[in-house]
């Protein structure tokens, strides 16, 4: 059983949010109607997450959803909003939330979002947000290709079906840290679930390609390694260079050819 945080301006939805949540098996730990109530409820309570439903401004909104979580890291935030567009939605997820949902939205639609928020998924569900288009495969690689090497790492164990706590695990980080390489790959895919992500990677074959990558990145360091042209010992340095041999001055002298100087014409001992 999930524990929750309500905050909103009106005590009568509250009530009545809370009634809802409870009948779906969540506990609703605290309830506040204002940021600064919401804020306290949140650090002494620690919930899994908060549901906030304020006519606020964009920043308001930013503001209070980052209060939210630097009192409890680890707690969803689900912004329950009046602004039918995706930029308030964006603008949501930037500052740290995990769901944005329109206040048009029926109960049911507001318990389905506030599970999968629990279970670690963006939920983004606004009227006039368009639906995301399969991304060509061109496109698709130039996507995956923004992401890093441990949101790569991130995504291939949603492949293989990890969920959070498996991630923590594996990973040796924290729950805040998964969250927030998850909601990285999901941005950068284009995509709005956990689901999503792992079809994305299944049907443009990620993990096929990113192993080749590693294959020919592992062969290629192999072949750097083998040519690299290395110097040779001075033991053989020393074999290859070849000794003087120093002469002595006698034998030098021994070599000399005495020959004797030639006489010019016409001098002799009868001339004159």
């Amino acid at each position: 059983m999930a524990t929750v945080v309500l905050g909103d301006d009106h005590i009568v939805f509250l009530d009545a949010l809370a009634t809802v949540l409870s009948q779906h098996g969540h506990v609703v730990c605290g309830v506040a109607r204002s940021t600064a109530e919401m804020v306290t409820r949140v650090s002494a309570h620690q919930p899994d997450a908060c549901l906030i439903d304020r006519n606020a401004t964009a920043n308001d909104q930013a503001q209070t959803i980052g209060r939210v979580l630097a009192a409890c890291p680890s707690t969803s935030v689900l912004v329950l909003g009046a602004n039918p567009g995706g930029e308030a939605a964006e603008q949501a997820l930037d500052a740290g939330a995990s769901g944005y949902l329109h206040q048009s939205r029926g109960v049911g639609a507001l318990v389905s979002a506030l599970d999968r928020v629990l279970n670690g998924e963006i939920v983004v569900d606004v009227p006039q947000a368009a639906p995301s288009r399969p991304a060509e495969p061109n496109q698709a690689l130039c996507m995956a290709g923004h992401l890093t090497s441990r949101e790569r790492e991130c995504l291939m164990m949603l492949v293989e079906g990890l969920d959070t706590a498996a991630m923590v695990d594996r990973l040796g980080v924290s729950r805040t840290t998964v969250r927030t390489h998850l909601q990285a790959v999901l941005t950068k895919l284009g995509v709005h679930s956990r689901l999503e992500a792992a079809s994305f990677a299944v049907r443009h074959r990620l993990p096929d390609l990113w192993s080749g990558e590693d294959r020919l990145a592992t062969a290629s360091a192999v072949r750097r390694a083998q040519n690299v042209v290395r110097p040779p010992s001075v033991a053989a340095a020393t074999a290859a260079v070849r000794p003087i041999r120093l002469r002595r001055v006698d034998d030098m002298r021994g070599r000399i050819v005495r020959q004797p100087l030639p006489v010019a014409a016409g001098s002799g001992a009868g001339a004159g």
